[in-house]
């Protein structure tokens, strides 16, 4: 296990930190990506067998230099996402929904399409595709980030038909409620008061080491036994819009 090489995007912070926390754990050589190099580079000190990389997944140059660089690639984590904003479809800004689009659509195009070779030629290649629960169903003042997980959603679900006769697994994970420090900030700009108000009287949600959980396990499944699609949710969560709070 010791030579085999885990991609993470995302990795800075949150759910793409704790996946290469836990990759790491599991004996997986880890190569981190993200934009802030002092946040990667910190973590990746922490880890046996890490090395950071500072890739933008929306510059498509970043990303191929970055693929050639790589000597294998045996598992990619496409983590790097997020939402920002929640206004109606009416008031939207067209500039928010082409960030999530370009973050989460393209991104994973592009760090996916780089590393196909690599995983293809490892034998034993899995993409994983963090999406989300917003990718199955649409909820009020949520309809540019559903939009983009939609996308990531039909990317992997196509994917995974079209490379059905090589030996690369396709797996989704959809999380629903997970608190992470800056998801929900950075959706309402930097607004500490509104982004906890979303996690008020909540008991329990995810956490950013639930979701990295239940990744490790999709990857360590036997090479034979593909996870097409995981929903996971916080017990006190039973849709988007249906969530248990206590007081």
């Amino acid at each position: 296990m010791s030579t085999r090489t885990a991609v993470v995007t995302g990795a800075s912070s949150g759910i793409g930190a704790a996946c290469a926390r836990q990759l790491a754990h599991a004996g997986y050589r880890v190569v981190l990506l993200a934009r802030r190099r002092d946040r990667v580079e910190a973590l990746a000190g922490e880890l046996p067998q890490a090395e950071a990389r500072v890739v933008d997944v929306t510059d498509r140059e970043a990303v191929d230099a970055f693929a050639a660089s790589l000597d294998r690639c045996d598992v990619l984590v496409n983590n790097a996402g997020g939402a920002f904003g929640q206004d109606t479809v009416a008031g939207g800004d067209p500039a928010d929904w082409r960030w999530m689009y370009e973050v989460n659509v393209l991104g994973t195009l592009h760090v996916t399409q780089a590393l196909l070779p690599a995983l293809e030629a490892s034998g034993d290649g899995t993409v994983v595709v963090l999406s989300s629960t917003a990718a199955l169903g649409t909820y009020e003042g949520g309809g540019g980030y559903a939009a983009a997980k939609h996308g990531a959603h039909a990317l992997a679900a196509t994917l995974r038909l079209e490379i059905v006769d090589r030996p690369v697994r396709v797996i989704e994970i959809a999380p629903g409620m997970v608190r992470t420090e800056e998801f929900s900030l950075n959706r309402f700009g930097g607004d500490q008061e509104r982004a906890d108000r979303v996690y008020q009287g909540v008991p329990a949600p995810l956490t950013a080491d639930d979701v990295a959980d239940t990744v490790t396990w999709a990857v360590t499944r036997p090479s034979h036994v593909n996870v097409d699609l995981l929903v996971v949710r916080p017990r006190v969560q039973a849709s988007n819009y249906k969530v248990h709070r206590e007081g």
